[in-house]
């Protein structure tokens, strides 16, 4: 199959499905064209999170502040999978977790594009030829599983030189016992649910009744359902890391929290 995923809303993706449906036969499968606007770090968090779950595949992804610029088009083999995506970094950490190991090398690919029909609009004059010419060349046999058949394909060539992104780590100090006492990190997105979204690991919280959020005690909790609607919580999301959220309520306004605030956490005892 072939995954789309990108911030263009509506009805954009659409003309990406045909260019992608004249160029092959893959399975077209929408991951989200709501991915949050502009913002290539954000979608890769999401991406990172949602893209595993899928069998082996080539996913399509554009979040591109960058179009029509300088800024070159990539294809990364990771494992079994391969994402195609703007070279802005937003390819890496979805694909780190694609890999079959998390030491494993991946290979990056730069997309040659000669004349693009228009400056505004890659995903369809781009992303979605790129993303068909590498699914037609795995043939019946699925994804390609090593970089000698992403090396055939004529628009590819192997390169060293790509934009990385990581997510930053959270400081943490610990007490004599080694047991945490303050975290302090950072707001990554915020869904659209509300819920703050750090980049906090949810085993600094595990065993924690309360934790001190930028000095207001609140309770956590695994279940929103723990503390009445409208009470304010902390918990660890299912994609593993620390929410703060409310039941009922929107997380990021009730903690006066956005994408890349910091946000401190302290346990007593």
């Amino acid at each position: 199959m072939i995954t789309l995923a990108s911030d263009f809303g509506s009805p954009y993706p659409a003309a990406m499905k045909g260019v992608v449906r004249r160029r092959s036969d893959a399975e077209l499968v929408d991951v989200s064209h709501d991915l949050p606007r502009g913002d290539p770090r954000a979608a890769a968090f999401w991406l990172r999170f949602v893209l595993p779950e899928f069998p082996p595949a080539v996913h399509c992804a554009v979040v591109d502040p960058g179009v029509g610029t300088d800024r070159a088009a990539v294809v990364v083999r990771a494992g079994d999978h391969v994402v195609v995506a703007p070279d802005n970094g937003l390819a890496l950490p979805p694909a780190r977790a694609l890999a079959d190991d998390p030491g494993s090398e991946i290979d990056v690919f730069e997309v040659r594009v000669d004349d693009p029909a228009s400056a505004t609009f890659h995903g369809r004059d781009v992303f979605a030829p790129a993303a068909a010419a590498v699914h037609e060349a795995a043939g019946a046999d699925g994804p390609p599983a090593s970089s000698t058949t992403l090396s055939a394909v004529p628009t590819l060539s192997p390169t060293d030189e790509h934009v990385d992104l990581t997510f930053p780590e959270p400081a943490v100090t610990r007490d004599a016992d080694g047991e945490p006492r303050t975290v302090t990190g950072e707001v990554l997105v915020v869904d659209d649910f509300g819920n703050a979204v750090t980049n906090v690991p949810g085993a600094l919280v595990h065993g924690r009744d309360r934790a001190s959020v930028d000095g207001d005690s609140t309770p956590v909790v695994r279940t929103f359902a723990d503390v009445p609607p409208g009470d304010r919580l902390v918990t660890v999301g299912s994609h593993g890391y620390v929410e703060c959220d409310v039941n009922d309520g929107h997380g990021a306004s009730a903690f006066g929290l956005a994408p890349g605030d910091a946000v401190r956490f302290s346990f007593d005892g």
